[in-house]
């Protein structure tokens, strides 16, 4: 076995979850999913789909139709991105790590903004590359923010891809659209590529805006981009591994080469879910999105006013990223929680260094009580 691989590292969350499964008594906010369905038309779609026998390969960019579909979603929230620029993958982490696959050599540099969901450091250095970690740093009231200047001091000629999850799985950090305009310009002047994690885009909570700014409102077809989407979040579909990639023009091809050495292509009904996903998404997303707010409303005030808890509100995403006395080792901390009072958080430490002493709560909870119970426990916890 290769020591990178046998190096890696199991999932924290995972560890942390597995003290708690099976436990009725646990109210378990470690992972990254509502407590709610995918939506009835989307598994009827589906299931339909396997009525009519459609278990066979399909095309490894993806149903044409789905693509043509996802072109015009896109279109509806960023502009239209053109044709032959968009290619359906199994999953959105298989999304990431075809960008990588397609960027990266041994040796080469990657820059990372963290802390991050780990998989996004782990995939470029699982092919050779290394990986320079740039931190976020949270302000007096628990917001992260990024420092600029040591972004694009970090990133030079020799920087093969900078990789950027906004908004960020587990701070709810964003991009504003200054900083996007600063970094692409940069990357263009460096030759750098970007790869932006854009899964939490629709799941935005500022008032008049259907998504956060996105790195495809500024960038030209032929920029060193590439944008990763996932059904994941936005339509609950977190089980069924669907996603896709938004490409510079004349990479397509390439992509789908890529693709049938991975996994070949995505399920046929699975494709034929999203593609009934994108048909509601007009009203589905934003019912979605209101419920989700509700919850970060319950959650993150609630948070805030425990003493010597360190919590804001973030703009997007579904998640509190909170510092809580006597969390300085997260993960035990966590494990305590799940043991001792029945509260499943994840840790900080999952996400890397730069997350140790605060703790992740995923606030995409269909029923507020659930929250406010789990900040009840966590009082008791901390002795509150």
């Amino acid at each position: 076995m290769r020591p990178t691989i046998a190096s890696l590292p199991g999932s924290k969350i995972r560890e942390v979850a597995n003290a708690g499964l099976g436990r009725s008594d646990v109210l378990p906010f470690w992972f990254g999913e509502s407590d709610e369905v995918t939506p009835e038309a989307v598994r009827q779609a589906a299931a339909e789909s396997l009525a009519r026998g459609e278990t066979f390969y399909s095309h490894n960019l993806g149903l044409a139709e789905l693509r043509e579909a996802l072109r015009t979603y896109t279109a509806g929230l960023h502009g239209d991105p053109g044709p032959d620029r968009i290619a359906v993958t199994s999953s959105g982490v298989t999304a990431l790590m075809t960008a990588m696959q397609m960027l990266v050599d041994g040796g080469d540099e990657v820059v990372v903004v963290t802390p991050v969901w780990p998989n996004l450091p782990s995939q470029p250095a699982i092919l050779g590359a290394s990986v320079t970690r740039v931190p976020l740093a949270p302000d007096a009231q628990g917001a992260w923010r990024l420092d600029l200047d040591r972004l694009l001091a970090a990133v030079t000629p020799g920087t093969r891809v900078l990789l950027l999850n906004a908004p960020n799985n587990p701070t709810g950090w964003s991009l504003s659209r200054a900083e996007q305009q600063a970094i692409l310009a940069h990357c263009r002047r460096t030759g750098t590529w970007i790869v932006a994690d854009e899964v939490y885009d629709r799941i935005w909570f500022e008032p008049g805006e259907r998504a956060a700014p996105s790195f495809l409102d500024i960038a030209s077809p032929d920029d060193r981009l590439v944008v990763v989407h996932s059904f994941s979040k936005s339509f609950l579909m977190t089980g069924w591994r669907l996603g896709w990639l938004v490409l510079p023009r004349g990479h397509l091809d390439a992509v789908g080469v890529l693709i049938e050495f991975n996994s070949s292509c995505a399920p046929v009904f699975v494709q034929r879910g999203g593609l009934a996903a994108l048909a509601m998404a007009d009203e589905f997303v934003p019912q979605l999105v209101a419920r989700l707010q509700a919850g970060r409303d319950a959650l993150c005030p609630a948070l805030a006013a425990l003493p010597g808890v360190r919590s804001a509100t973030p703009k997007g995403g579904m998640y509190a990223f909170f510092q809580a006395p006597g969390a300085g080792d997260s993960l035990a901390f966590a494990k305590h929680l799940v043991s001792d009072h029945g509260l499943g958080l994840a840790p900080g430490v999952a996400f890397g260094a730069e997350g140790e002493g605060w703790l992740r709560w995923c606030f995409a909870s269909r029923d507020t009580q659930r929250l406010v119970e789990g900040v009840a426990r966590l009082r008791r916890a901390l002795g509150l």
